[in-house]
């Protein structure tokens, strides 16, 4: 948890599929003060325990507006619910200032969203109800390749090669990558072949937003995965441009929510 000295006037919960996060922000959109926990089924009872600690952390009072978003907004009493798409090229807009096209990829779902000059959203689009798409692709597949977070840019960058993983689905993809080690094919290879399966998938969902807009567009990044250098390098080799992932992006959607509310 994180404090700047500065005078609070509005909070942004962004309540997602796999994690909680919210931030405290001054008149100007800054950021005084964050917190991200793993999601918890009761969404209101984490909602108000975790915003208590942060309200404490910056000597923010109860008055102050809440903007919630993500899959659990509706479930934030006492909070304006707001969508994620208008969130997300909020929060995003703020940060880098120009029109841009957002690739979000979070735990349930990935958004392209395009921003244009005024920060509204131009176009957008998400990837359908399936984790094939998303981070919960890559979390299900690190899981059977027992190969945790911080060891994948190791196993990557030590790959002789690409194994292919073409399950589109992260239930048979799973079952594909049993069989490739079964095989004996190197969990190298097979985890280079997942990040590529997963890039090209997001950059044909790009590619549908992309028709609409100017093609010297700067590429820009949120979301948990955002995080995860190798996700951001596979995928700007699949878009064949570079990718500019924004400050904090886990936290791009809530702080969209705070600005929406700013009194």
């Amino acid at each position: 948890m994180n404090v700047a000295p500065q005078a609070p006037v509005a909070i942004g919960v962004d309540s997602g599929s796999t994690t909680w996060k919210a931030v405290i922000v001054d008149a100007q959109g800054g950021i005084l003060a964050h917190h991200a926990a793993p999601s918890h089924p009761r969404i209101q009872e984490q909602t108000t325990r975790e915003l208590a600690a942060l309200r404490a952390a910056c000597g923010a009072p109860d008055s102050l507006p809440v903007g919630a978003t993500g899959y659990g907004r509706k479930r934030i009493a006492a909070a304006r619910a707001l969508t994620e798409i208008t969130c997300h090229a909020r929060g995003a807009y703020h940060l880098a200032r120009r029109a841009a096209l957002l690739i979000d990829m979070g735990g349930q779902d990935t958004k392209v969203i395009h921003i244009d000059t005024q920060g509204s959203v131009a176009d957008f689009a998400m990837n359908d109800k399936c984790a094939a798409g998303t981070g919960r692709f890559l979390e299900v597949l690190l899981g059977r390749l027992q190969v945790p977070w911080k060891d994948v840019a190791r196993e990557v960058a030590a790959a002789r090669g690409t194994v292919p993983v073409s399950s589109t689905c992260a239930v048979f993809a799973e079952s594909e990558v049993i069989s490739l080690v079964a095989e004996g094919e190197p969990v190298s290879g097979i985890l280079r072949g997942v990040h590529e399966s997963l890039a090209g998938r997001v950059a044909a969902l790009a590619a549908t937003v992309a028709r609409g807009a100017p093609n010297d567009l700067p590429v820009l990044m949120s979301g948990g995965v955002a995080r995860a250098p190798v996700m951001v390098a596979a995928l700007a080799r699949a878009l064949g441009r570079p990718i500019e992932v924004l400050p904090t992006p886990h936290l791009v959607g809530a702080l969209g929510a705070a600005l929406s509310v700013l009194p």
